[in-house]
Formats: structure tokens, C-alpha cells, sequence
């Protein structure tokens, strides 16, 4: 197959691309793919909103320049850091114009959250369930255009690149066969790599696949080392996890411990409303001193129908496991939430190899620094969008055709399929492994013993790489020991 534009992955950085770029380039050919169905990304799981100045009178763009820094302790690029707060405005503005309803008040005024890490309440919202509005009103808006076919369940094993040049993508289809998209601009927008930590609020997709295909291909990465933990992820029994927004914390919910205490503070001045690497760090630290695995956000003395209005789905998901949280704490612990490094892109969303752009968690913008601000990223894919098509736009005026390939096809017909049991059980041991890694890391505890354990699994799985037939299981199987390598090596040697 051919194309003239490649976008893998439909969250919010893929499908907002797809849009802008279809709206400027009506007859250009666009072939958006996705391992899962279109429906299926982090996207679809974000709770709190989107961070943005919508009026100089509540808040300023100066403010919420400040806040994001402070938040990215320093490692954030400054000019990103205030191109994406002084264009979020008018990004916000095409997001309500493509029917996204976020809530305002009886007033007819947004209905602004607060956050970890906000000086102010500036984040607009749906409900607790943003993400899925987004989603929606973004999959509904791609259906004006022509020009966008959508392909579903195919898995990108590797980038097509020569003399750092990106020709295409090869792909898996949902039978294991093996095919390539040719494509004039490749945009990887794959979403993040939670699954390589045993506790995750990501789904299970989010295998750092789009990550370690650009580092195969010889893509700068930067920034792995910055890994955020999100620090209230519902605990129950045999449960996946559920992430309870910080917006719950910012409505004025507590955090307390085993003995009842509001602990925060002992180890900041801001207590539930620091960033979520300081919480998360507290967390950690008190489930150390007292030997439990989880600590315990306390809404009972939050008024009920204000909760039931702004939080139905918290509500449902609690209920669901048996809690009350009227009535019952909430049994939560951190839980890997977000990739804040990835394929270093430039302010256009271009990454070092031409012809090939990323954005959303797979790609390191600059913005978010060591840690990244509450609500700070679906913001970040939508004012990346708009820049890369704008970029993309320019680029394919000037394109030449894609040069003729002859690949050669790969006999894997005679390879023995490698058992599920096998890679699960690598699988789970990786993810151990990287949580272990992450909590010896907020509690300043020894990390080299990993590097070497990681080296161990990544060379097993290469093994049965080589020896057996190429699965998607497989694939993400190394995709997420090569994103583990990674993160080590970046912690290690930062």
C-alpha cells in the first residue's frame, strides 16, 4: 500500500492531525492506523481536562507558564513551554467548534477545575470523563473528510527508513502477515509505554511501540529518565487499575494513612495539591513506613451532590468494588501514568530523521520537563497538531514521489509460534522489575542490581525473537524491554 501521509495511533495527537492536515489538504491520500480499534487510547481514559488561559481575568498566561516550569523543575524548554500556553486559547476554541462540551456553570461560565501544581482553577473539563468527550467529538468530526481512510488492527513492527530518511511503516495484519505503507510523511502518534510497570493507569496497548521503533531506526530519544507516576490509583483485589483524578484532590478531597493522618504536608507545604511526583514520592515513603501497599483518599466530608456532579464516573467505578466513597475511603496507591521523554521532536513536531513526525506521549516536546503538569498534555497533542500539519502542509507542496522499493520478503512460515505462557511470564517479570525500579528510585535506594536484570530479559526475548515467528504479542513484548533499557539507561546515566 501507499500513501502520502502515515499516522499511527488515534488519541487525540493522531486524530487532530488528521483533521487539520484534511482540512488544508483535501486531496491529499491520509491513512490513519491503530493496532486496536479507533476507538481504543490513552485519550479515551483522561479524567481531568485540558489546561488552558480562556480569559486574562481568571487566570494569565504568565501563571500558567510559571506553573508548568515549576512543575518540570527546570528541565522544561522555556519557548515550547510558552508557545503551547499562549496558542492553547485558540486550539480550545477549535476543539468547542468541533463539538467537544465541556461543562460550564449555571452562570453560563466555564467550570473551571483545580489541579496538583495549578496556582489557579484554569482547566477546562467534562465531567470526570474528558478524554472520552474528546475522543467523540474529534472521531465524529473525521468523518467529514474523504480523503481519510481508516485502518484498524494492524500493528507497526518497524519504520522503513534509509540514509535517515522515513519511507513507510511495516505492519502485522490482524492474520500475523507481514506488509508494508509506503507513505511520503510518517506521523507516529502511539501513545505511551505504561505497561512496562506492573501498576499502570494506561491500557493494555500503551507497549512504548511507536517509542522503540523510532530507537531502532536511530531516532534521538530524549528524556526517559522522567517516568510520571500518577499517585491515586484505585488498590482493589484481582482489579485493573482505575485512575481517581487529582481533580478529586482539588475539590478538597484528603489523602490520609493507615493511622488516619492527612500526611502530605509532612513533606510539603502545598500537601494535596503538589505535583503528583512530590505525592507520589509521599506515598511511596509512607506505604515503606508502615508496611501497606496502599495509603487512602478521604471524601466523606465532601458535600454529596456537588461529588455526584462532578465525579459520576469515580463514583460508578468505586461502586463497582464495593465502595461507598460517601461513606468508605478509597484504597489507592501511584501507578505509572505518564511518559514525559520519548522521540525528541522539534517545535514542529519533526523528529531527527526526515520525513517522519511524533507527537502526544510518544514524543519529547520540551514541555513537560522532569514531570509534567495536571491536564498539561492533551493540550500539548492538540497545539502540536496544529503546528506539525501546518509543517506537513509545506512539506508535501515540495515532495517528490516515494522512490521504488523492492523489500524482500521474510521467510517466518517454518518458525515455531512461541507459547503465551512464555511471554506472559516475561512480561510480568519485566513489570515487576520496573516498578521495583521506580519505587528504589523515590526512596534514593541503589538502582544499579536493574540495569543488569533488564540486560538479562532483554537478551531472552531477543532470542525468542529470532527463533520463533513474529507475533504481535512478541513485538510488544520487546518493544517494552527495549522502552525499560531505555528508561534504565537514562536514569542511570542522566
Amino acid at each position: 500500500m501507499q500513501t502520502d501521509v502515515l499516522i499511527i495511533g488515534s488519541g487525540i495527537a493522531g486524530l487532530a492531525f488528521a483533521i487539520k492536515l484534511a482540512e488544508r489538504k483535501p486531496k491529499t491520500d491520509i491513512v490513519l492506523v491503530t493496532k486496536a480499534d479507533r476507538f481504543e487510547s490513552n485519550t479515551k481514559y483522561a479524567q481531568g481536562g485540558i489546561a488552558a488561559v480562556m480569559d486574562n481575568i481568571h487566570s494569565s498566561f504568565e501563571s500558567h507558564i510559571s506553573d508548568t516550569l515549576k512543575a518540570g523543575k527546570g528541565f522544561s524548554n522555556i519557548q515550547t513551554v510558552r508557545m503551547v500556553v499562549e496558542k492553547a486559547p485558540k486550539r480550545l476554541q477549535e476543539l468547542i467548534t468541533w463539538g467537544t462540551p465541556f461543562d460550564k456553570t449555571p452562570d453560563g461560565d466555564w467550570d473551571y477545575g483545580l489541579e496538583g501544581g495549578h496556582s489557579v482553577a484554569r482547566i477546562l473539563h467534562h465531567k470526570d470523563q474528558t478524554g472520552l468527550a474528546l475522543e467523540k467529538a474529534l472521531l465524529q468530526q473525521l468523518r467529514r473528510f474523504k480523503n481519510i481512510r481508516f485502518q484498524t488492527e494492524l500493528f507497526a513492527t518497524d519504520l522503513i527508513v534509509q540514509d535517515k530518511h522515513c519511507y513507510g511503516t511495516r505492519f502485522l495484519d490482524k492474520n500475523e502477515q507481514t506488509f508494508s505503507i509506503l507513505s511520503k510523511i510518517t506521523y507516529l502518534a502511539t501513545g505511551g509505554s505504561g505497561q512496562v510497570f506492573s501498576k499502570t493507569t494506561n491500557p493494555l496497548i500503551a507497549t512504548g511501540d511507536g517509542l522503540a521503533m523510532a530507537s531502532r531506526a536511530g531516532a534521538v530519544i530524549d528524556k526517559m529518565a522522567f517516568y510520571q507516576f500518577h499517585p491515586t490509583a484505585l488498590v482493589t483485589p484481582n482489579n485493573p487499575m482505575f485512575l481517581i483524578t487529582e481533580a478529586l484532590r482539588g475539590f478538597g478531597a484528603y489523602l490520609i494513612n493507615h493511622k488516619g493522618e492527612r500526611f502530605v504536608f509532612k513533606y510539603h507545604p502545598e500537601g494535596e495539591l503538589a505535583t503528583r511526583d512530590i505525592i507520589s514520592e509521599a506515598i511511596f515513603k509512607e506505604m515503606q513506613k508502615s508496611g501497606q501497599d496502599q495509603v487512602w483518599l478521604d471524601c466523606r466530608h465532601l458535600e454529596k451532590e456537588a461529588l455526584q456532579s462532578h465525579f459520576p464516573n469515580i463514583i460508578l467505578q468505586c461502586k463497582k468494588q464495593g465502595i461507598n466513597l460517601f461513606k468508605e475511603l478509597i484504597p489507592v496507591a501511584p501507578a505509572a501514568h505518564y511518559q514525559c521523554g520519548g522521540i525528541k521532536v522539534n517545535s514542529q513536531g519533526k523528529t531527527s530523521i526526515k520525513a517522519l513526525y511524533a507527537n502526544g506521549e510518544c514524543a519529547s516536546t520540551g514541555l513537560h520537563g522532569a514531570n509534567r503538569l495536571a491536564s498539561n498534555s492533551l493540550l500539548e497533542a492538540v497545539v502540536f497538531a496544529h503546528e506539525a500539519a501546518l509543517s506537513v502542509t509545506a512539506e508535501l507542496n515540495q515532495h517528490k514521489s516515494i522512490p521504488p522499493f523492492s523489500e524482500s520478503e521474510i521467510s517466518v512460515s517454518q518458525k515455531p509460534v512461541v507459547s503465551s505462557e512464555k511471554i506472559n511470564h516475561l512480561r510480568t517479570n519485566l513489570q515487576e522489575l520496573m516498578y521495583r525500579f521506580y519505587l528504589n528510585k523515590s526512596l534514593e535506594m541503589s538502582l544499579k542490581p536493574f540495569s543488569a536484570e533488564v540486560d538479562v530479559l532483554l537478551s531472552k526475548i531477543k532470542s525468542l525473537s529470532v527463533a520463533h515467528k513474529p507475533t504481535q504479542s512478541l513485538w510488544e513484548l520487546q518493544n517494552m524491554a527495549e522502552t525499560a533499557r531505555l528508561i534504565i539507561n537514562d536514569t542511570l546515566y542522566e
